[in-house]
């Protein structure tokens, strides 16, 4: 046992001490990168994240820029993302029972393909409304069904790349710190690159993206999982739908993900090129959408390194609470923002409040959840957080196009369905702020029983932390 380590009932937890040995901020940040089979996802996944977020870039912008519709913009968003609200469940089953390695190796061979697709049909038929929109939706549609089977096998696997389980919520949020890193950077540059070469460079450069990833994945040594007696996959499924629900903190989380990601952020995702092509006119169009994208990534990757900081997950239910309710009141101010300054600087606060709540829900998931059944709660928790985004994309379209008067242009529509999402958030926000409490009660005994919470000088210490704890 290392220094700093003691144990207590049987379990072996992480005790901060004040000696030299207490590791600093880096270390802290960066403590589950010790693994090296973690190591070797985040590099490959850093490198094949910056082309996902040109991918999606350059797809929006593309529709846009071939249809001018608002409505349309929502349908490529429904397209990409209904499969997960769809196959997410049932993946959640076969997460649980494959060797998730070789799974995941096959998804993002898949997603490879279908970048490769993009780039075709971009390149031939960029400018040609009527064939590259309806296989742009198509194309969506494949993604959508290979990340519904990717996304819980990729959140499950976690646990085998990371060990030990005191790093796994540090995993968690360095995962969000990667991601919004990557979109730091990919937005910006699909702006330059569509601007400069088109959009099909951005999907191409994508597609070399994935051997990155796959080449990482195929360097792992992972323990060969034991296989699962086979069951039937609809009883599998019942028994995951029964455990999420009948479990009240994961069942109040993922509602409340869900309502965010049927209202807020959807609204500030689908609609962006409309406000990219406001502020920026004809000329800079595609580079303030872009600008637009990576402004909300740096709150995005503030808030994923704040998260990569914490050494507990204590409190992450209260900070949900704080984070919902700042993502709401930012997309209100968002949508009522009449200059492009101002709607760069309430960006970022909108995406720190995005991540902050993704990530901390998925900790508190990831450390509550039976290991036999964590490939179907996270299932159920894409369902909830990336599988009602398809039908906020049609509403956010749909409300944008529709609340838009006659002669105007769509900004004002979009700012109008922003506003409304914007309040939705805050509402919800409020809700979940009333369940909390109760939620705390059935936690904690959780988190002492696993080791999450210390127990120390016969529980003395533990009930001390208890006290303030907020899970």
């Amino acid at each position: 046992m290392e220094r700093g380590e003691k144990c207590i009932d049987a379990n072996c937890v992480s005790m901060a001490t004040a000696d030299p040995a207490n590791p600093g901020i880096i270390r802290t940040i960066g403590r589950a990168l010790r693994h090296r089979n973690y190591r070797l996802f985040f590099a490959g996944q850093l490198v094949s994240l910056v082309g996902t977020f040109l991918t999606q870039a350059a797809t929006v912008w593309l529709v846009y820029r071939l249809t001018g519709d608002a409505w349309l913009l929502g349908v490529v968003g429904f397209a990409g993302q209904i499969p997960m609200f769809v196959l997410s469940p049932f993946a959640g089953v076969w997460a649980d029972r494959v060797q998730r390695r070789n799974f995941i190796v096959v998804t993002q061979s898949l997603s490879g393909l279908q970048s490769l697709g993009l780039f075709f049909i971009a390149y031939f038929y960029g400018n040609n409304a009527h064939i590259a929109v309806p296989s742009l939706i198509t194309l969506a549609v494949i993604q959508g069904i290979v990340n519904a089977f990717d996304m819980p096998a990729r959140q499950a696997f976690l646990v085998e790349m990371v060990t030990d389980r005191n790093d796994l919520a540090n995993a968690i949020a360095l995962n969000s710190t990667m991601v919004h890193g990557a979109r730091l950077i990919g937005p910006a540059t699909a702006g330059l690159l569509i601007a400069w070469v088109g959009e099909s460079v951005c999907f191409l450069i994508d597609s070399i993206s994935y051997i990155a990833v796959i080449a990482a994945l195929l360097a792992m040594i992972i323990p060969r999982r034991t296989p699962r007696p086979p069951r039937s996959v609809l009883l599998e499924l019942k028994e995951g739908l029964v455990y999420v629900w009948s479990f009240e903190p994961i069942r109040v989380l993922l509602i409340l993900m869900a309502i965010l990601s049927l209202t807020g952020m959807p609204a500030l995702s689908i609609l962006m090129p409309i406000f990219g092509a406001h502020f920026g006119g004809p000329a800079y169009g595609p580079q303030t959408f872009g600008f637009l994208g990576t402004a909300s990534g740096l709150g995005a990757l503030v808030g994923a390194i704040y998260l990569a900081s914490r050494k507990t997950v204590l409190g992450l239910g209260r900070l949900i609470a704080i984070a919902a309710v700042i993502f709401g009141l930012a997309a209100v101010g968002f949508s009522q923002s009449t200059h492009l300054w101002l709607s760069l600087m309430v960006l970022p606060i909108a995406g720190w409040a995005m991540i902050v709540n993704f990530a901390s829900a998925n900790t508190i998931l990831q450390t509550l959840a039976d290991d036999d059944k964590r490939g179907r709660v996270m299932s159920f928790f894409s369902m909830a957080f990336v599988g009602m985004t398809p039908f906020g994309n049609l509403l956010a379209g749909f409300a944008a196009k529709h609340m838009t008067p006659a002669s105007l242009p769509p900004f004002i529509g979009a700012t109008r369905a922003v506003l409304i999402a914007g309040i939705l958030s805050v509402c919800a926000a409020l809700l979940y702020i009333l369940k909390l409490p109760a939620l705390r009660r059935i936690i904690r005994p959780i988190y002492v029983q696993k080791g999450i919470l210390p127990q120390m000088a016969h529980g003395l210490a533990a009930a001390d932390q208890l006290t303030d704890a907020g899970e």
